[in-house]
């Protein structure tokens, strides 16, 4: 590799340490990337000349001179679009490079199914989207995109949903009917990197984020970073065969976690209970819209509704029947509860440590901890800003 070549990549390096750290010392950035102190030097110097870094202030005193610190320049305008797919929604929003937001979040219903038209009403909203914030496409780093189903990033296909009709990648596809570069990875593979880079599992080398959302994904750092497997699809956790019911899976499968414990599942529960007259805070809202949205079903069970209680912890029991196996599995220092359904936070937990008690062997047990994620909703879009970090060119 030429020099030319290695002093950019030690830039994209030191940007990405900046967006994860906020300031740095010189001393610190070399710990970190493993190179020279007076290398670190000259390339922190070119980005300085360049706008992308400041010097900002001095680090607390370790009893010799103060080390200087340095973070990224707020006034440099470059941009990351980041979105967020589940089954029933879409959101996107823009950050700057501290993950401030530059342009309000918006959503769009968007249904998944393989119907024609899908990929392009998809593309077609994050088309006006981009747009309307008047940002120069020059400014704009790239588009991360998290979404369900089978995902292989390196390739950047879908083989789940968004199946362009030509023969192309969706990648490929969305990166020209875009007209930006366009990074797409697994919901739960992002919730992950999020929980990695910003949240729980922040400096920790094992940590395995279970995204409780439309089904149950599972996002697993292992050494430090993102596990996929050997074909890149690692964490199909939705579908490891525990469900004592006999539901068939959208996998065309029978007894898969997902069929008991998916957001989709409980609200059903929740209109087929309050139907057969079951009392609960819900009832009302249903009546009034012949609907129950997620948020309207976990706020009731955060206040206390005996029904949505009760429905989050048969589901929680079994998924702390998975997150046991998990365990025997994999030996991980802590497990993350994040994703859409972690806004029930505390109701989740109890049900899940009485599933280990019962199912895990206690010494092993004692060896992880489990946490509710506090990135909560926002999780995949930062999982999906970090995809773009990661894979982009600041040069």
């Amino acid at each position: 590799m030429s020099v030319i070549n290695k002093h950019y990549l030690l830039r994209n390096d030191l940007i990405k340490h900046f967006y994860y750290n906020k300031k740095l010392t010189l001393t610190e950035l070399s710990k970190l990337t493993h190179k020279s102190l007076p290398l670190v030097t000259n390339t922190v110097n070119s980005l300085i000349d360049d706008g992308y870094v400041l010097e900002h202030d001095f680090a607390p005193s370790t009893g010799g001179r103060r080390a200087l610190t340095f973070l990224l320049n707020d006034k440099k305008q470059r941009y990351i679009v980041a979105v967020a797919v589940d089954q029933l929604l879409t959101q996107v929003v823009i950050y700057d490079l501290f993950n401030g937001v530059k342009m309000e979040s918006e959503a769009k219903e968007l249904i998944l199914t393989n119907t024609v038209g899908l990929i392009e009403t998809f593309t077609g909203f994050l088309k006006d989207y981009i747009f309307r914030s008047g940002i120069p496409a020059e400014q704009i780093l790239g588009i991360g995109i998290g979404m369900p189903g089978f995902v292989n990033a390196e390739l950047g296909v879908n083989h789940t949903f968004f199946k362009p009709e030509e023969d192309i990648s969706l990648k490929k596809y969305l990166t020209r009917e875009l007209c930006l570069p366009v990074f797409i990875d697994n919901d739960s593979s992002l919730i992950a990197l999020a929980e990695l880079k910003f949240g729980k599992g922040k400096k920790l080398k094992d940590v395995l984020v279970v995204n409780v959302g439309w089904g149950i994904g599972l996002g697993m750092i292992v050494n430090g970073g993102l596990f996929r497997g050997h074909s890149g699809y690692a964490g199909e956790f939705s579908h490891i065969p525990l469900s004592e019911s006999n539901k068939l899976c959208s996998c065309g499968k029978r007894g898969c976690l997902e069929v008991d414990t998916s957001l989709v599942v409980m609200i059903e529960r929740a209109k087929t209970e309050m139907d057969a007259g079951a009392s609960s805070s819900m009832v009302q809202v249903y009546k009034d819209t012949n609907k129950l949205s997620v948020n309207n079903f976990l706020n009731a069970a955060k206040a206390g509704d005996p029904l949505a209680v009760s429905i989050v912890s048969d589901a929680a029991f079994l998924i702390g029947k998975g997150i046991s196996t998990l365990i025997h599995i994999m030996n991980p220092q802590l497990i993350v509860l994040s994703g859409r359904g972690s806004i029930a936070g505390k109701i989740l937990m109890a049900p899940i440590q009485q599933a280990i008690n019962e199912f895990c062997i206690p010494w092993l047990a004692e060896q992880t901890e489990i946490q509710v994620s506090k990135l909560a909703s926002e999780s995949e879009l930062l999982g999906a800003a970090t995809l773009v970090i990661e894979n982009c060119n600041f040069n």
